[in-house]
């Protein structure tokens, strides 16, 4: 294990929702790390990405997963019990960011081995402030594993 202070940190965050797309774009460029954001749209981009497949064969194995439950097509859920059944891949820690306030789908996120549940806050200053410390615990305190 190693801790990320050393190298940049490759970040993938699986998000529908421009809006929030934009504000954790923003909370990383005025963080005091330069960690490398990659972006998907949706579950099935996501496993693209993960499993280098379908135009996206040369992109880095993320050291983290930034996860909305609520995406097209392959739904975020989906996207995390693939994750963590695959025996590479389950290593990467799987941070869960949704609007979903529901009991239901914290316990089930955390069944499926989510590393963290987080709801996302309404108000953007709140919701940068959120995805900086999330980035300043995950990059700068965790020992994540080496790829």
């Amino acid at each position: 294990m190693t801790t990320m202070n050393a190298k940049l940190a490759e970040i993938l965050l699986v998000e529908d929702n421009e809006g929030d797309i934009e504000l954790t774009r923003e909370a990383f460029e005025d963080a005091k790390f330069r960690n490398k954001l990659y972006v998907v749209e949706d579950g099935d981009q996501a496993l693209d990405y993960l499993y280098k497949r379908n135009g996206k064969e040369g992109f880095a194995t993320p050291d983290i997963v930034l996860l909305d439950l609520n995406l097209p097509g392959t739904n975020g859920r989906e996207v995390l019990e693939i994750i963590k059944s695959d025996p590479v891949l389950k290593r990467i820690p799987v941070i869960v960011m949704t609007s979903s306030k529901a009991e239901k789908d914290i316990m089930e996120s955390y069944d499926l081995h989510a590393n963290c549940y987080i709801v996302k806050p309404v108000s953007a200053k709140k919701f940068i402030d959120v995805v900086q410390h999330v980035e300043n615990f995950w990059v700068d305190v965790v020992c994540l594993p080496v790829k």
